[in-house]
């Protein structure tokens, strides 16, 4: 910006001058602050013009606000970026607290889990005992986990943190929770591959890739430099939870080497044949509705459906409670937990309990058979 002064001789057509006078006549006023002479001669008839800058305190200010400018652009951007890390823990932790509390609903209420792949394995593994730390079932502690992240994740984003608690104290309040659940998710990716092998557990597989991707976003957000002080945190945090996590599960094996045993599913076939008596029996047992549990590797239902023979025992109701094998961990069916059977085999006749292999005439008389007999 510049302005200028005009000085000319005692001529009448100047515009500047007035006629006699060697005087200059009023300027528009200099914009903001511009100091300028108040007496000027006239040396001869020509023009002289003074250009003067104009260096204002609103230039000044404009140039020494420009690094301020770039400054907090820069801040706003990392606060961006932060912001952004922090919703992406707490979409991810909402999803595996979601996750784990279906099979939180589904541990407590002893239900089936749906499995869209592996068939009934899911099933298998949390009803195993590695699905129980110390009592607590394993998605219940999961659950909070996820939670912790989720509601940290959110109030770290919208800057908004309870009980005044300080901004870097919940940042490593979830690094400890994110690397703690990523430290249990690969000591049960362990456990899944070495105790349930062939198993196909999609719940495990998907909480897992939830846990590691919390992991990482997390010590992307730390940085390099930052994570390189807090290791010792990390270390300690993993060694706790793997050291936790093994004694509650070697506390909970059976002393007895049976535990160990692992039986496919096998059909038993009967070979002896059926009398008038016990098909008119096993017609009988199926009209009232009376059930007998067992299990396919149990010696004595065998012989009880022996006792009925190959066409009479088709006719029973028969609830096989280990239809897809006997492993370390796997429990019984749900409809022979329902009926809370302790034993094989197990029959439950108009309410009655008879528990152990149980002669024919003993059937016939809890059933109320009218056709009381000796089998040929």
């Amino acid at each position: 910006m510049a302005s200028f002064i005009a000085i000319s001789s005692s001529s009448s057509s100047s515009p500047f001058l007035s006629p006699g006078s060697a005087s200059l006549s009023p300027l528009p006023p200099p914009p903001r602050s511009i100091t300028l002479l108040s007496q000027v001669k006239c040396w001869g008839a020509r023009v002289v013009v003074l250009p003067v800058k104009c260096s204002t305190s609103g230039q000044n200010h404009d140039a020494e606000s420009e690094p301020e400018t770039t400054t907090t652009t820069s801040s706003s951007a990392f606060s961006s970026s932060s912001i952004s890390t922090y919703n992406w823990c707490a979409g991810i932790g909402g999803v595996g607290f979601l996750e784990t509390a279906y099979l939180t609903y589904l541990k407590l209420s002893n239900t089936d889990a749906f499995c869209p792949v592996g068939g009934g394995s899911c099933g298998d593994v949390l009803n195993s005992d590695y699905a129980v730390v110390f009592g607590v079932p394993l998605p219940l502690i999961g659950m909070v986990a996820y939670g912790l992240v989720a509601t940290l994740g959110l109030q770290l984003a919208r800057k908004s943190l309870p009980f005044q608690i300080d901004e870097s104290y919940s940042r490593l309040i979830l690094l400890g929770s994110t690397t703690s659940i990523a430290a249990a998710s690969a000591y049960f990716l362990y456990i899944l591959s070495t105790k349930f092998p062939g198993t196909s557990c999609a719940y495990c597989l998907i909480s897992a890739v939830l846990s590691f991707s919390l992991f990482f976003i997390t010590l992307k957000e730390f940085g390099f430099e930052e994570i390189q002080k807090e290791v010792g945190i990390q270390i300690i945090v993993t060694g706790l939870v793997i050291a936790t996590l093994s004694t509650s599960y070697s506390s909970s094996q059976p002393v007895s080497s049976a535990a160990e045993v692992n039986l496919p599913f096998f059909e038993t076939e009967i070979t002896a044949p059926s009398s008038p008596f016990t098909l008119s029996l096993a017609k009988h047992l199926h009209a009232i509705g009376a059930k007998m549990y067992g299990a396919f590797w149990c010696s004595h239902c065998l012989e009880q459906k022996q006792a009925f023979g190959e066409e009479a025992a088709k006719q029973l109701d028969y609830v096989e409670c280990f239809p897809n094998g006997y492993r370390k961990g796997t429990k019984i069916a749900k409809a022979c937990a329902d009926a809370k059977i302790e034993g094989f085999p197990t029959w439950v006749i108009n309410g009655q309990v008879l528990s152990g292999e149980q002669e024919l005439e003993d059937l016939a008389l809890a059933s109320r058979f009218s056709e009381v007999g000796q089998p040929s």
